[in-house]
């Protein structure tokens, strides 16, 4: 039986694309194990999967001025440990890294014990976790055609990112249901990263007046961020977060209003949604947002506004030039070579697996 180990962690995306790489591993009979950090996200989110999970020790390695900073090596140094003897104990064929700082000291031990090692970045530049991994890869998986230029010829692939495929199943009508909409107006879907958006919220608030003569919105505004005052307002459904529903809502949309984490955009370009992308700005964040949304934009799969020129004014323009272009943004998405990213992934793991030494 050919055995892999995927690991990957710190955030929903360092995992999902994992978790969406499992039904095809499994339909070609892997046995599947899973390292991560002893408490971090990866270990809920793989849980439901009856997956085998490993937990290491992991610090993070930051760019910054912590405290911090003089412990965390050391626990890098012991996650290293960890991984090495449970890498040598389960003997995979090859390992599946998704990034963040879990997955260091798991590509780093592989590679001593000469196991091959492909990894994926979904940003447009590398972060610190994967530049650390890259130079022991066999393959480095990308989202995004300027990436290329930022990896190593040899090892770079174009594939897209991996995208649960319940996502290509949702239910319209169910969705209609869950939000009391009816069927002859145009929905629009706000998402503003997995723990909502301040800026995005106040500024679709302020604007339904003018967007609900049109359209519908379904708002998934994060975590303790529902406007009580607007509960009742007719055409306009709001959510913390959703869960087995999402995949309704993203059919029932005609257009998405979302942030530009880049597994979030693979996702909206798997399903050819037309999208306003709102990047996170750079003070707050490495710029990484800023770069996947630009891409997408030149690329023709995105309409961009930043979060600087973002007001109620400026978002109902975009929105109805975005609507008014859906067609064009639909046909533009549809010709993409970043999709089928599940069994572009899969052909690199199935010939390392056949090609190790």
């Amino acid at each position: 039986m050919k055995r892999i180990v995927l690991t990957g962690g710190g955030t929903a995306g360092h995992v999902t694309p994992n978790i969406a790489l499992l039904p095809k591993l499994k339909e070609l009979g892997y046995d599947i194990h899973y390292i991560g950090s002893h408490e971090g996200i990866e270990k809920k989110l793989i849980t439901d999967f009856e997956i085998p999970y490993y937990g290491v020790s992991t610090g993070k390695l930051r760019r910054y001025m912590d405290l911090k900073n003089l412990s965390d090596p050391f626990r890098v140094v012991k996650g290293y440990g960890d991984a090495r003897k449970i890498l040598k104990e389960l003997k995979p064929d090859v390992v599946f890294s998704k990034g963040g700082f879990v997955s260091v000291p798991v590509v780093r031990a592989a590679a001593s014990l000469k196991i091959p090692c492909i990894i994926h970045e979904s940003d447009m530049t590398p972060g610190l976790a994967n530049k650390l991994c890259i130079p022991v890869a066999s393959k480095v998986c990308c989202n995004f055609p300027e990436t290329l230029n930022n990896l190593p010829s040899e090892k770079a692939v174009l594939t897209g990112s991996p995208i649960r495929s319940e996502l290509m199943r949702g239910d319209k009508v169910a969705a209609l249901n869950l939000c009391k909409f009816s069927a002859n107006l145009p929905v629009i879907m706000v998402i503003g990263g997995s723990s909502g958006s301040v800026a995005i919220n106040k500024a679709v608030r302020a604007a339904l007046p003018k967007l609900l003569e049109d359209f519908q919105i379904v708002h998934i505004c994060g975590t303790d961020r529902v406007d009580n005052l607007l509960l009742n307002q007719k055409g306009y459904a709001q959510f913390e977060y959703l869960k087995s529903e999402l995949k309704d809502v993203l059919s029932m949309a005609d257009v998405v209003i979302s942030r530009a984490g880049a597994n979030a955009i693979c996702e909206l370009l798997a399903l050819k949604k037309p999208n306003l992308l709102i990047p996170l700005p750079a003070a707050s964040s490495r710029g990484d947002q800023i770069l996947n949304a630009k891409s997408f934009e030149s690329q023709g799969y995105s309409l961009v506004l930043n979060e600087d020129d973002l007001d109620e004014n400026t978002l109902v323009d975009k929105v109805y030039e975005l609507y008014c272009n859906r067609k064009a943004y639909i046909e533009t998405m549809s010709q993409s070579s970043q999709l089928n990213a599940v069994d572009k992934v899969i052909s690199l793991i199935e010939d390392a697996v056949i090609n190790r030494p």
